[in-house]
């Protein structure tokens, strides 16, 4: 049994995400964690809310709440969000715990000792009209590097390029919106992350398996103009963790709070030692799957993310567990997602541009929209979600294919032959064939699946789903049962048992359908099917089966078009 830690980019506190953030970190990490369970693997799956920085002060403010208030109650929200589309974290966190500001005050004071931080004096963007240092998402403006125009001062959202607030072009207060803005001396603390930048692209280089556009991200961050660059770690904020050096105050940085870029990815860590917390387990129980010297050497490490957080996953966050010098588990494998376009432009949080994961919900159960994403999941370049495309995938794929298999097989099976499993007839050719290509065929899923293509994965679980359609047709149970009964059991035991290996196959994508599935098959047995042959002979003959209601309806040209016109505009 392998030990699999699996980690996804934690979604900012301010408000619900669209499906294009669902689709670049959190679904797919779920698929590989229900997948790796199913293969009988140790899993410990981690995500978070984000909740310091700009975006939570920001969202606070406009809500018209205190910033740990706002944040409590979004993180519930985002909780309740996550169980709705069936997101299987073993802890959801906060990067607000205790527990994270022990541990990044633990990593800044490591990062002191070995002479990693530099104090720097330096003149900040300074609002006159606020009456206050504007930290980088403070502030926007146009990018020196794209022309985009509305530019964070840390970075671009157009190019992806990693800015300062004094690069920005015509730049503004996102608090007041005024261009009142000067620049102040004030004192931080920098990550010295050129010293590191041998060790770091040596860690980089070895990751031979990594997605093309992990490691060209990385690679351009590390090398391109003037290559790695030295980070400030601290911020002039309210709301966050404060600077210390492990539990010692840090002269001269009083006031001021760890960057958000700091802390949030040390947040994997702490939220495993929430979960133990949570548990009532002890430190050695988190430490296990973190620490090489405490026994994470045999642990692989999986993070999942949009391409945007990539350049702070392979540069910033390893950066800092290398500097330690602490025995820390790093990263074995990124996998990084480009972005998901909604129906002709962009997702757009601001302007309520796209599908909500709260209003995708309300609409329709959390499987139709697992199975679109990640079938269409943005692997090898931007996708595009379009309502034509999803109520094409919905009727075809799951209603057609699957759902009418299930359909027809149960339902024939019921008045034909009763509600148990028919004992009668052999297999013949026809089944013999069909379990060939279904052994064939689990194989090349298990393949796509470890290697996270996800895609791919989707792609072959259809076509193991279409097979059964083809067999069914083929062998026509309706024709055999009125000359050939004993025949027609035989076809309609091997279905039936059919059914069965469906729902473990399609757990990982569709799990609300795959339990439905296996509780219309009377059996509890998710035993992965290493062995088709005697998977395809679980369900005995006198085993009880029922009818399933309708796995999935068929979204109408009505339905599609209401919805399209309902989220082209502002959310409320």
């Amino acid at each position: 049994m392998a030990r699999i830690l699996i980690t996804s980019a934690i979604p900012y506190i301010n408000g619900i995400k669209h499906l294009g953030n669902l689709v670049g970190s959190q679904l797919p990490a779920d698929l590989f964690a229900r997948y790796k369970r199913g293969r009988g693997d140790e899993v410990m799956f981690i995500c978070a809310t984000d909740e310091h920085g700009t975006p939570a002060e920001l969202a606070a403010a406009k809500a018209g709440k205190p910033v740990a208030e706002y944040c409590a109650e979004m993180h519930g929200v985002q909780a309740e969000i996550a169980k709705g589309f069936r997101l299987s974290f073993d802890h959801f966190g906060r990067s607000s715990s205790e527990r994270n500001h022990l541990l990044t005050q633990h990593f800044a004071g490591k990062l002191a000792e070995n002479g990693l931080i530099r104090e720097v004096s330096e003149k900040m963007i300074y609002s006159i009209d606020d009456g206050r240092f504007l930290p980088d998402r403070y502030v926007e403006g146009t990018c020196p590097n794209c022309g985009y125009d509305s530019a964070r001062g840390d970075q671009c959202d157009n190019c992806t390029k990693q800015l300062d607030p004094t690069d920005l072009i015509n730049p503004h207060s996102t608090i007041s919106g005024s261009t009142n803005l000067e620049l102040r001396e004030t004192k931080h603390l920098y990550l010295m992350q050129r010293a590191l930048k041998d060790k770091i692209e040596a860690w980089i280089d070895s990751k031979t398996d990594w997605p093309l556009l992990t490691t060209s991200i990385a690679k351009k961050w590390l090398n391109d103009g003037d290559g790695l660059q030295d980070r400030g770690i601290t911020r002039d904020l309210h709301w966050g963790i404060p600077v210390k050096k492990g539990d010692q105050p840090w002269p001269g940085m009083e006031g001021k709070v760890f960057y958000v870029w700091f802390d949030a990815p040390i947040e994997y860590i702490a939220g495993t030692a929430e979960w133990a917390d949570a548990n009532g387990k002890h430190d050695a129980d988190w430490q296990r799957w973190w620490r090489t010297d405490k026994g994470a050497s045999d642990v692989t490490y999986f993070q999942f993310m949009g391409k945007d957080n990539v350049p702070f996953h392979t540069l910033s966050f390893p950066a800092t567990i290398l500097g330690s010098g602490e025995p820390w588990k790093m990263v074995d494998y990124l996998k990084s997602f480009n972005y998901l376009n909604y129906d002709g432009g962009q997702f757009s949080t601001s302007r309520g541009r796209g599908v909500f994961m709260d209003q995708a919900l309300s609409i329709l159960p959390s499987d139709y929209w697992r199975w679109w994403l990640l079938s269409h999941a943005p692997e090898s370049s931007d996708a595009e979600f379009t309502w034509e495309n999803f109520q094409a995938s919905v009727n075809k794929d799951l209603a057609d294919v699957l759902g009418n298999f299930v359909s027809r097989v149960t339902k024939f099976a019921k008045s034909k032959l009763g509600e148990a499993v028919p004992e009668g007839g052999t297999f013949g050719p026809q089944e013999e064939a069909l379990i060939a290509d279904l052994t064939t065929r689990i194989r090349d899923y298990e393949t796509f699946m470890n290697q996270i293509e996800v895609r791919k994965a989707a792609a072959e679980l259809r076509a193991i789903w279409v097979i059964g359609n083809e067999y069914l047709q083929s062998a026509a149970p309706w024709s055999a049962i009125k000359t050939d009964p004993a025949r027609a059991e035989a076809m309609i035991r091997l279905s039936l048992n059919l059914i069965r290996i469906y729902a473990i196959l399609s757990r990982p994508f569709i799990p609300d359908a795959a339990q439905t599935m296996m509780d219309a098959m009377g059996s509890s047995d998710w035993t992965w099917p290493e062995d088709v042959p005697a998977a395809i002979a679980a369900l005995a003959p006198g085993h009880a089966f029922s009818v399933p209601e309708n796995l999935f309806r068929k979204i109408t040209d009505e339905e599609r078009a209401d919805w399209q016109q309902r989220f082209a505009g502002t959310r409320a």
